[in-house]
């Protein structure tokens, strides 16, 4: 920590080491870390809840992308196309 002129402490945020060339790898490794494979299972009903409740923090995430399995999403896709109202 550093103290400013009027003897305050300032905290600085220490980004890693300066890019050697090895940014590649970290970028890999720090994305790694921010991921988490679950069941659908798990998360499906606390999702569908906090969607209906109209909960703040579901719209924070409505850009984040999701790895589906393949027949989940035909699935999916086929719900959605024989769900929809005939005209």
């Amino acid at each position: 920590m550093r103290r400013d002129s009027t003897n305050r402490c300032r905290l600085r945020v220490y980004f890693g080491p300066e890019d050697d060339g090895g940014s590649a790898v970290l970028t890999q490794a720090a994305e790694t870390q921010n991921r988490v494979t679950v069941p659908v299972g798990e998360v499906l009903s606390l999702l569908v809840e906090a969607t209906k409740s109209n909960r703040g923090w579901v719209r924070d995430f409505e850009d984040d992308e999701i790895t589906l399995s393949t027949d989940l999403y035909e699935v999916l896709l086929a719900y959605e196309h024989f769900s929809r109202p005939s005209a």
